[in-house]
């Protein structure tokens, strides 16, 4: 039996979210962002027409399009709409994955004896519609990319169904750049040996792709080809992602002790990064010599950025860490996830911000988390020991 794997997608979603509480917003170029050395977080399609694109700086962003308003952004409004979205997919799909604050993945495989697959989507969409009043669209296919760049296609004017027989024809005049994996990078290296359509890519030997991109040559090579095994996993909401350190001597070195917290938050907003993840809870734990165990907490706007966390969590530490008696352990937790990138939360950070964390991540990423970190964290070593408990719940 052929797979019935099904895309959904919020149009514009930061937009619409504000036009949804503010109707004066509606039909003109919209973009959120903040500060005139910002970048771009979301943008109408009344904006897109004048080439706004997401993650463009905001001031070149207004030389294209001069007449568009700008909205800072509210994060705690996007993921509660989103909430309210998933809650009402996730009563009705039999399997859902939320790929993102605004991306759903549906297995609705089988449904046809039942019910039309396609008349089931529509129907749900219609009441994602109804029920949060944000637009919503989707597309029905046999994988999880061909459905991807399907809704993308269909966008924003109908949904799409790509029936099995039909995935290559439909792959095949699209430019690779529609492939997920597909960056500017390798885009550039393939248009220069003529590779630019997904026909052309689908019908190169895959070895030669794999020895020209690498690992990922082979992954590219079956999305050419409409072939991605990957499964829908099912979403829970409820996770989180903590790291202790246990002493091999209680202390009280408040320098040695900061600067420990520190690398664990840089560690941790790294695998947040990494994992797409944003958090909304921190939570810092100490115990004391004598095995007494306090905690503090405090909920902030959805983030993954090492300033913002390393903020809160220093300030919680001051509060926290009362009764000056020597510790045995400390450890952070962050908790309250939901999907996102650092990237969409850049509402007051600048272009130069989001360049340091890419540039970061990606030598953190290639040859490991101590190949680059801020001085002031330098006293945490994590190791595969006991020191270091990493988890998501």
């Amino acid at each position: 039996m052929a797979r019935a794997i099904v895309h959904m997608d919020l149009d514009t979603f930061f937009v619409s979210c504000e036009r949804l509480t503010n109707s004066e917003l509606s039909g003109i170029p919209l973009i959120i962002g903040g500060g005139d050395r910002g970048v771009v977080a979301s943008c109408s399609y009344e904006a897109r027409k004048f080439g706004v694109r997401s993650a463009m700086p905001i001031h070149m962003a207004m030389k294209l399009c001069p007449q568009a308003k700008i909205i800072k952004g509210d994060m705690e409004l996007y993921s509660r709409l989103s909430h309210d979205v998933t809650q009402v997919i996730q009563e009705k799909a039999p399997i859902m994955e939320k790929a993102s604050i605004d991306e759903f993945y549906l297995d609705i495989t089988g449904m046809d004896k039942f019910h039309g697959s396609y008349k089931w989507t529509d129907e749900l969409a219609q009441s994602v519609i109804k029920e949060t009043g944000l637009p919503i669209s989707f597309s029905l296919s046999v994988n999880k990319t061909v459905s991807k760049i399907a809704t993308g296609e269909g966008k924003p004017k109908g949904n799409l169904e790509i029936p099995e027989g039909n995935v290559q024809s439909f792959l095949n005049p699209l430019s690779i750049q529609k492939i997920p994996m597909v960056g500017n990078v390798t885009f550039q290296l393939l248009s220069r040996i003529g590779v630019r359509k997904i026909q052309t890519l689908s019908e190169m030997p895959p070895e030669v792709l794999q020895q020209m991109i690498g690992k990922n040559g082979l992954d590219i090579w079956k999305k050419a080809n409409g072939i991605d095994h990957t499964p829908v996993e099912p979403y829970t909401e409820r996770k989180s992602i903590s790291t202790e350190h246990t002493f091999s001597q209680d202390t009280i070195d408040i320098i040695m002790l900061k600067s420990i917290l520190i690398g664990m938050v840089e560690k941790l907003a790294f695998q947040l990064r990494s994992e797409q993840w944003l958090t909304s809870t921190i939570t810092v734990k100490i115990r004391y010599a004598n095995f007494d165990t306090e905690t503090k907490q405090c909920k902030i706007a959805y983030t993954s950025a090492d300033h913002i966390l390393t903020k809160n969590v220093m300030e919680l530490f001051e509060k926290v860490y009362q009764r000056r008696m020597r510790l045995r352990l400390i450890g952070i937790r962050f908790s309250g996830l939901v999907r996102g990138t650092y990237q969409i939360n850049l509402f007051e950070d600048t272009e130069e911000m989001l360049s340091l964390y890419a540039a970061m991540d990606k030598m953190k990423s290639r040859y490991g988390f101590d190949a680059v970190m801020r001085c002031a964290g330098a006293s945490f070593k994590p190791n595969n020991k006991d020191e270091i408990l990493k988890r998501i719940k």
